[in-house]
């Protein structure tokens, strides 16, 4: 479904990726993990073309989607093929209400033509957002502002869905349910997962495949659950060696 081949991108003299290479299949969950300052988020706004923004670009290497050279593309362009991204930091509209929030995620999808379906299949993921679809995006919980990132990028209707962070700081009570509910939104409604985190164990346990980042390339890549066995992986993220 999407190919990243040997692209790079520098920030100054600063090589945030280089020469990186990778697939994601249909249907999978692909995790991405590694440290701060890797190129993860970097990765991801390459691909969904977020990095003029920035005042950057892809200066090498090509990006495809469903055999189409994408690399070049406007981001809304993107986003109407199907290739979603939530931010980091969750980004929902602050002062408009929950219905509000998933109506702007319905309008690249036949301008909300099927918003009542749509935004009854988030309510069934998510509860919580029914209980407080009148309440302003703002007022919400961490974990709750979350949900409505997904749920509004949901209702774009994504064939691939790139997901920075989603358990950053949020309650880990809540940790758990968003990753269920990605679980679900890849089983129960084949979408494909690009997923970025910190959350090792949960980002490996979900993942079909798994690459690890440092420093703009990839240093190990393999099945999430043989990664999860992995003794540089275990020494580095799940036993606290990243923290040191």
């Amino acid at each position: 479904m999407l190919e990243v081949k040997e692209i790079s991108k520098n920030f100054g003299e600063f090589k945030a990726i280089d020469q990186l290479s990778f697939n994601v299949k249909i249907g999978d969950v692909m995790g991405f993990l590694g440290p701060n300052g890797a190129g993860k988020t970097t990765t991801l706004k390459s691909i969904s073309n977020l990095l003029a923004s920035e005042r950057g670009e892809v200066t090498k290497g090509s990006i495809t989607f469903n055999n189409q050279d994408v690399h070049q593309l406007d981001p809304s362009q993107l986003v109407k093929m199907g290739v979603i991204q939530v931010m980091e930091g969750r980004h929902c509209f602050e002062h408009l209400t929950v219905e509000e929030n998933l109506r702007l995620g319905a309008y690249t999808n036949e301008l909300g033509k099927h918003f009542e379906t749509d935004i009854k299949e988030v309510y069934d993921l998510f509860p919580v957002l029914s209980d407080r679809k009148t309440q302003r995006g703002g007022t919400l919980s961490g974990g709750e502002q979350q949900m409505l990132a997904i749920g509004r990028a949901l209702m774009s209707k994504p064939k691939v869905l790139l997901l920075d962070e989603p358990s950053l700081g949020i309650a880990p009570k809540l940790v758990n349910q968003i990753f269920a509910s990605i679980k679900n939104i890849n089983k129960e409604k084949n979408v494909t997962i690009f997923l970025v985190e910190q959350n090792a164990k949960k980002a490996l346990e979900l993942a079909d495949r798994a690459y690890v980042l440092v420093n703009g390339k990839v240093t190990i890549k393999g099945p999430g659950q043989e990664l999860l066995k992995n003794k540089d992986i275990q020494a580095a993220y799940l036993e606290g060696g990243a923290k040191n």
